[in-house]
């Protein structure tokens, strides 16, 4: 199998400053841009028109217009049937009915074309609240794994390089104005296992060669590391991003946002485990007598 020789750890400061911009983009779309969350999160109704025929999506948009809803958000789908998905922030089931038989009668449509669900406020809360008890957790169980498996150093790095690649999937939602739904939450804690996978595989490896560690500093017995590992993980993500794109792309409105999120999140994490996660263990690692004595007698060589 080919070996790479990348220089990750003598760059490190190219790789931390992508990352640096990743980031501020992220933040800024975060802080100024915000969030926009689903009905599923905030409450609403969604409308289903089906079998619209040659109905298009100014029509529908006027439709609800006319019966005093604003803000709608109507997407157009196909199969075998067309229709429409349509997104208000009505959250009484009475008026979210009213609106329907108004819609169906502007529109023309029977009754039994229209299909209404609301989700109030309280399912709302209750949803955002597991989603976030459920990153919790994970960051949590992942901190424990880590550190009783390898060493807490190796934990602390690899959650910043999780809330790293969080951070910038959240912050491109942000920036692209993308509803946070529950298909969201999900694809977050996929990215947060892929990535973790992808960092332990690099963490395993340094472990194995620090044992054997001699006349070179961990700096650069650990660019061997990550060297050794990167066929594996550019081949990992090249095989899991097409399946991902090919859903992005022809998986239609239901499963788009579950695979926009996997396909910024693995491109992200396939980068931080060796441009944030390894340098920023091997730094803190370094600190250490034993290798900061290898490095002063040996970072010349290197």
């Amino acid at each position: 199998m080919r070996r790479f020789n990348i220089d990750f750890l003598g760059n490190k400061q190219y790789l931390f400053i992508l990352s640096g911009v990743l980031l501020a983009i992220s933040l800024g779309a975060l802080v100024f841009r915000g969030l926009s969350f689903g009905i599923e999160f905030e409450g609403g109704t969604v409308v289903e028109l089906l079998g619209t025929g040659n109905i298009g999506i100014e029509q529908v948009r006027d439709a609800f217009h006319a019966a005093d809803v604003k803000g709608a958000d109507v997407q157009s789908f196909s199969g075998d049937t067309n229709g429409f998905i349509v997104r208000t922030d009505i959250k009484e089931v009475a008026e979210a009915q009213q609106v329907a038989g108004k819609v169906a009668s502007g529109l023309d449509l029977p009754a039994n074309s229209i299909q209404v669900t609301t989700i109030g406020p309280g399912w709302g809360k209750n949803v955002t609240e597991r989603s976030l008890i459920a990153l919790a957790v994970s960051f949590g169980a992942i901190l424990l794994y880590v550190a009783l498996r390898f060493e807490y150093k190796m934990s602390v790095a690899a959650i910043i390089t999780l809330m790293h690649d969080v951070t910038i999937t959240l912050g491109f939602y942000a920036l692209f104005g993308e509803e946070i739904t529950p298909n969201t939450v999900a694809a977050l804690l996929t990215i947060l296992g892929y990535s973790l996978y992808d960092t332990i595989v690099m963490f395993h490896r340094i472990k194995e060669n620090s044992a054997k560690l001699s006349k070179k500093t961990f700096a650069s017995m650990a660019n061997d590391s990550v060297n050794e590992v990167l066929v594996r993980t550019v081949n990992t993500i090249i095989l899991s991003l097409i399946p991902v794109i090919t859903l992005l792309v022809f998986g239609g409105d239901t499963l788009y946002d579950f695979a926009l999120a996997l396909t910024i999140g693995l491109a992200v994490s396939s980068f931080s485990s060796f441009g944030i996660a390894t340098p920023i263990y091997v730094m803190w690692k370094e600190r250490e007598p034993k290798y900061a004595a290898l490095k002063k007698k040996y970072a010349k060589q290197g």
